[in-house]
C-alpha cells in the first residue's frame, strides 16, 4: 500500500502484522479521495480505528493541518507511528492509545473537520460510533463530514437525530457512506455560505 498524491506520494506504507485491521482497498481510496478533492487541505482529522493509518496520512499529503488517529491494538499504533515517521508527518499528528468509542465520548477538543470511521468488521462498532457523533455535535466542525468504511454486509439502520446520509459508494467489498449535519445540508441547498465537502459526479 502507497500514498497516492501530495507531498508523500510513493511512500510505501507498512502493513500491521497480523489479520486484526482492514486497510481500504486502493481502488476505494483513490475514490475516496477523489471525491474529498482540495476540500482535506487545511482540514482537521480524526483517523478513528486507525489500523496502517493509510487514510489519515493521505489526508496530510494533500494538506491536511493535523490528524488524531486512535487506535487500540498496539501493534498497529506502532505501525502508524512508523508511517507517520516514514512520510514525515510526525509533527502533524497525535498517536492515541485506546478505544475510538471512549475517545468520541471524552473527547474536548477543537472539533474536526473529518472523522474517518473504519472498525474491525461485524462487531457493531461503526454505527456506534456514528451515533455517538450524532450525540455529539461538538465533535465536528461546520461544514464537516463523517466518512464510514464497512462491509456491505455490516449495513443497518442507525437511528440519527443531527447527522444525515448524503452519499454513498461501493467498490467492490468496501461500501463508503458519507454523513454531514442536517443544518450544513440544508445551508448548502439553500446556497448560502456553507462549505460542506461537495458531492462527485
Amino acid at each position: 500500500m502507497r500514498v497516492i498524491a501530495g507531498q508523500a506520494k510513493g511512500r510505501k506504507l507498512r502493513m500491521v502484522p497480523g489479520e486484526s485491521t482492514r486497510p481500504i482497498t486502493d481502488r476505494a481510496k483513490e475514490a475516496l479521495f477523489s471525491i474529498l478533492g482540495d476540500w482535506v487541505e487545511e482540514t482537521r482529522v480524526l483517523d478513528l480505528f486507525g489500523g496502517t493509518g493509510g487514510v489519515g496520512i493521505e489526508c496530510l499529503s494533500r494538506g491536511a493541518r493535523w490528524v488524531d488517529f486512535v487506535e487500540l491494538n498496539r501493534k498497529a499504533l506502532d505501525t502508524i507511528r512508523a508511517n507517520v515517521s516514514h512520510c514525515g508527518f510526525a509533527e502533524q499528528v497525535t498517536l492515541l492509545f485506546g478505544d475510538g468509542l471512549a475517545h468520541l465520548q471524552r473527547y474536548a477538543g477543537e472539533p474536526y473537520d473529518l472523522i474517518f470511521v473504519a472498525p474491525p468488521q461485524y462487531q457493531g462498532l461503526w454505527s456506534r460510533a456514528l451515533a455517538l457523533v450524532d450525540s455529539r455535535p461538538q465533535l465536528l466542525a461546520r461544514g464537516g463530514s463523517v466518512v464510514v468504511q464497512i462491509h456491505p454486509r455490516e449495513e443497518l439502520p442507525v437511528a440519527l437525530a443531527q447527522l444525515v446520509e448524503y452519499d454513498r459508494r461501493r467498490y467492490g467489498s468496501v461500501r463508503l457512506l458519507f454523513y454531514a449535519a442536517a443544518a450544513d445540508l440544508a445551508e448548502e441547498e439553500a446556497g448560502t455560505d456553507g462549505v460542506l465537502l461537495g458531492e462527485a459526479p
